[in-house]
């Protein structure tokens, strides 16, 4: 099982909850049944493909996913996995 960490912007899909634990084996998996937990958040996650959008960042253990095995990555007991979005302003 790994801890997910939602981003504030996020939290209102998880009843305002900033860290969730979900089980799967790769990054892919854990999204995936996140969204299954908490319906709506998959569509801020991932793109009509299934892909991660462009400008969410996601991190297994502070390492980028895209430098890793990208949503195949492998997750282990107690993995932190921190969702983070691209925030634009001015």
């Amino acid at each position: 099982m790994a801890t997910i960490r939602i981003p504030t912007t996020m939290r209102s899909l998880t009843g305002n909850k900033g860290e969730v634990r979900v089980t799967g084996a790769t990054v892919g998996e854990v999204l995936n049944n996140l969204e299954k937990a908490h319906p709506g958040i998959g569509a801020r996650v991932f793109d009509d493909k299934g892909a991660v959008r462009r400008y969410v960042n996601v991190f297994l253990n502070d390492e980028d996913i895209r430098f890793l095995q990208e949503l195949s990555t492998p997750v282990a007991e107690g993995d932190r996995i921190t969702l983070i979005p691209a925030i634009a302003g001015g």
